[in-house]
């Protein structure tokens, strides 16, 4: 799921780069589960905010599990999200489909609820000098989610910036790592082994 805005009514425009943002995400995670039996998916939004309350984003992508629950049954789900996409991807893993989420640069107010991540895995990877969202929000929400029962951790990528285009190739492997390690298909890159090790203290690549 990509990013959006704080506010806005309008539909993502055609060229939208934040969604052209996630291909190479998408192409990685494809060549990593390559004959193995995994689908992967995008979410669509009908609008480019989050639009306070409405949540938007959160509600397309609990449309969209809905959907998929109905194509091809109770299957485990890892979301992938980036800036508001991360945070639609963290407010829907209580759907029963979410075993795991993996969030990139992801928008995490103080405030945001937690208590339905418990039993899920939650891989929140930000980048130290992102100036859009806080790396720190991660870093907060991560130990929530903990205390509230999830296997999280947060990972910082030294130089890392919000559109993830510094170190790329660190974003797509540590990214397409976690989400086979949280399905189950390979391992978790050791980063986010060390993390969880270490009671989830975040760790730097």
């Amino acid at each position: 799921m990509h990013g959006g805005r704080s506010e806005g009514e309008e539909p993502p425009s055609r060229l939208n780069l934040p969604g052209a943002r996630m291909w190479p995400f998408t192409r990685a995670v494809l060549r990593a589960t390559a004959g193995l039996d995994v689908v992967v998916g995008r979410v669509r939004y009908r609008h480019r905010g989050w639009n306070g309350s409405r949540a938007d984003a959160a509600r397309d992508a609990c449309r969209a599990l809905d959907e998929m629950e109905q194509l091809i049954g109770l299957v485990p789900v890892v979301l992938v999200g980036h800036s508001m996409g991360g945070r639609a991807a963290l407010s829907v893993a209580g759907h029963d489909l979410v075993t795991g989420v993996v969030g990139l640069a992801p928008w995490c107010p103080v405030d945001e609820p937690v208590a339905h991540l418990g039993g899920r895995g939650v891989v929140l990877l930000h980048g130290d000098r992102d100036r859009v969202t806080d790396p720190r929000g991660s870093v907060a929400l991560a130990a929530r989610a903990r205390e509230a029962g999830a296997r999280a951790c947060a990972v910082l990528l030294a130089g890392g910036d919000h559109a993830m285009l510094r170190r790329a190739t660190a974003w797509h492997t540590l990214a397409t790592e976690s989400v086979t390690g949280l399905l189950g298909v390979g391992p978790l890159p050791d980063a986010v082994g060390r993390s969880l090790l270490d009671g989830g203290a975040p760790s730097t690549v």
